[in-house]
């Protein structure tokens, strides 16, 4: 127990109880240093627990008695099974305090002994508190300079949130292409397209821009590689085939769902059209004055540059009456604001118009397109009939060109057929020469491919496995290497003033000391069955020679006087013998008996059952004192 409440003691220092040097045992606690204890142990487990109980005892019994229960209970709380309550504390005995101090010492987290292990000096505690800013700076993580958030605040103008605002960004790159940039896209992105950092419309956008489209491109990635290891090892198709089957099959749906959708259009009556023409009504959008044709050839760019820079000419003549009739600087700002509202109000009423043409003209389109695959597919259809029509009149024509001849031409059909017949029967027999062996090859090719793709299925099951191996082994290498960084750094907060080697010769002695300690008792336990088992033997061979040794002597005795006496003599000592033996066994149990009250009586006297009775008496008189104290208060009151 020394090496135990050594430990004990150690522990408790640790948490800040101030235990004198003198004290090495738990025997010698106090009830003053006992309260302490476990006050302090309770507010490195649980704070808001141990906060609200003090670490001294009161001077008045009541509320002595109010701490005791407070403190049992928060015991409890945490987890303690024992049976414990305000005379555990009060009036403590060394097993009880003992078990309790050890659940306690459990309970203490790894981190509190660098916390309660460190002095109180000026420098200590300035030391503690910058390790405690560095360690709270390590942990948050890394932030760049532009997303960290009071130089945003600084960059930011006045009523503007300090949030981060990310905008779609237009990178000059076509990731996962496989093949160079389209040249008008190059010139493009060459000439027109503006930096990363002058596309947001505010410069404080642009490091959380970067980083969701940074992410953006992380989690493409990562879903192709998903779809890639699920789907398209499948399809036994390069990255590159595998993209354009895919795009061709999105394009196909497309096409469907566009169909589908002007199928009610297609079902209408096609009447005649005395309308303008597509052409023409794409021309009559972009106005006389626009700058020549638009079904103009010219690349996506160049229609975005004119649509976007070209003014229609009432636009423009209306701005140049606007401009003429707008005098200089003598009228007010109403009269302004009074044309920008009409001039406003006239543009929006021409984008509307335009905007209603528009889509008359995408109606025009969908029907035309509609109407032009009708007419591909009766022309198809009568190309068809016409071309089998042809075939028999040809037949017929040349059969009325045989007619006047009709005998001779008779007589050489039917040298033609018999020739065809003959021809037709070496024919079959040369290909079932031939067919035998290419018969034989197509299945050997068949079975090979069978085996070919059986293969390859098992070769594609084992990338699989070797993918998700793969997969678990970097997991498990993460959390080990999580595990390993959680370790070193709870390594690096244990104290160094104390030695492990130490603590591991306490331990080592500890384990011997038992491990002797369990050989004598398994000595003992042997030698009390090889003894148990020699009484056990002797027993059975003193019955049976008793037995054997009364049946001689009492077949003689009914012949014999002197013999008769004998076999009186010999029960009368057999009866002693086994009083004798009784009287041990008797005399054995009661040694146990008294090694066991003794025991007991060490044990209350451990207890301190006498000092804890004169603390009880003490305090009952305390408590009178009290009473009859309050109850003349409250009488003069």
């Amino acid at each position: 127990m020394e090496e135990v409440d050594r430990i004990l003691i150690h522990s408790l220092r640790q948490t800040g109880t101030e235990i004198g040097d003198d004290v090495d045992s738990v025997k010698q606690f106090s009830s003053e240093l006992i309260v302490e204890a476990v006050v302090r142990c309770l507010r490195v487990i649980d704070p808001p627990l141990g906060n609200g109980l003090s670490p001294s005892l009161p001077p008045g019994m009541s509320a002595r008695f109010r701490l005791g229960m407070s403190l049992a209970q928060a015991c409890q709380d945490l987890g303690y099974k024992g049976e414990i309550g305000y005379q555990t504390f009060l009036y403590s005995s060394e097993p009880e305090i003992r078990s309790l101090l050890m659940f306690l010492v459990e309970k203490l987290p790894r981190a509190s002994a660098e916390a309660s292990d460190q002095p109180a000096g000026k420098s200590a505690l300035l030391q503690k508190a910058i390790a405690a800013q560095i360690r709270a700076q390590l942990a948050l993580p890394w932030v760049p300079p532009t997303c960290r958030l009071p130089l945003l605040c600084q960059t930011q103008s006045a009523g503007v949130s300090a949030g981060f605002r990310s905008q779609a960004l237009s990178l000059p790159h076509a990731k996962g292409l496989g093949k160079p940039p389209v040249k008008e896209v190059a010139d493009y992105c060459r000439d027109f397209l503006p930096p990363v950092t002058a596309q947001p419309s505010q410069h404080a956008s642009v490091p959380a821009s970067l980083l969701e489209r940074h992410a953006l491109d992380l989690s493409a990635a990562q879903e192709w590689e998903n779809e890639w290891n699920s789907q398209g090892l499948l399809t036994r198709l390069s990255p590159e085939a595998y993209r354009s089957r895919k795009r061709a099959r999105l394009q196909k749906r497309v096409e469907e769902q566009l169909r589908a959708a002007a199928q009610p259009r297609s079902n209408a009556p096609l009447a005649p059209r005395s309308g303008p023409d597509l052409a023409e009504l794409l021309q009559s959008i972009g106005g006389a004055g626009a700058g020549g044709n638009v079904l103009a050839k010219g690349t996506r760019f160049t229609h975005t540059e004119k649509f976007t820079f070209t003014q229609e000419p009432e636009a423009s003549s209306q701005q140049m009456a606007a401009a003429s009739a707008m005098p200089s600087s003598r009228q007010s700002e109403e009269d302004l604001l009074a044309q920008q509202q009409d001039e406003m109000q006239a543009l929006q009423q021409q984008l509307q118009q335009l905007s209603v043409r528009m889509e008359e003209v995408g109606g025009d389109m969908k029907q035309l397109s509609v109407s032009i695959t009708q007419v591909s597919d009766e022309l198809k259809q009568r190309e068809l009939s016409n071309s089998e029509k042809e075939c028999s009149v040809r037949v017929k024509k040349q059969t009325i060109d045989l007619l006047p001849d009709a005998e001779n031409n008779l007589a050489k059909l039917q040298t033609l057929v018999e020739s065809s017949a003959k021809r037709v029967v070496s024919l079959a027999s040369q290909w079932e020469k031939h067919r035998a062996p290419l018969i034989e090859e197509r299945r050997r090719l068949k079975e090979l491919c069978s085996n070919r793709e059986l293969e390859s299925s098992r070769k594609l099951s084992e990338i699989k496995d070797l993918h998700d191996k793969i997969r678990q082994s970097a997991d498990e290498a993460k959390k080990k290497e999580g595990l390993y960084k959680q370790l070193i750094t709870e390594f690096e907060n244990l104290p160094k003033d104390v030695s492990r080697s130490a603590y591991t010769q306490r331990i080592l002695e500890i384990v011997g000391n038992i491990r002797k300690q369990k050989e004598e008792i398994t000595k003992i336990l042997s030698d009390t069955k090889d003894l148990q088992k020699e009484i056990n033997s002797l027993t059975g061979k003193l019955d049976r020679t008793f037995a054997v040794t009364d049946e001689l002597v009492f077949k003689d005795a009914k012949k014999d006087e002197s013999v008769r006496k004998s076999y009186k003599y010999l029960a009368a000592l057999h009866e002693n013998c086994t009083q004798l033996i009784q009287t041990i066994e008797d005399t054995g149990t009661i040694m146990r008996e008294i090694r066991d009250l003794e025991e007991q009586i060490e044990t209350e006297n451990g207890k301190k059952t006498v000092s804890n009775l004169e603390k009880i008496l003490e305090d009952y008189k305390a408590i009178r004192q009290e009473n009859s104290a309050l109850a003349t208060k409250i009488r003069e009151a």
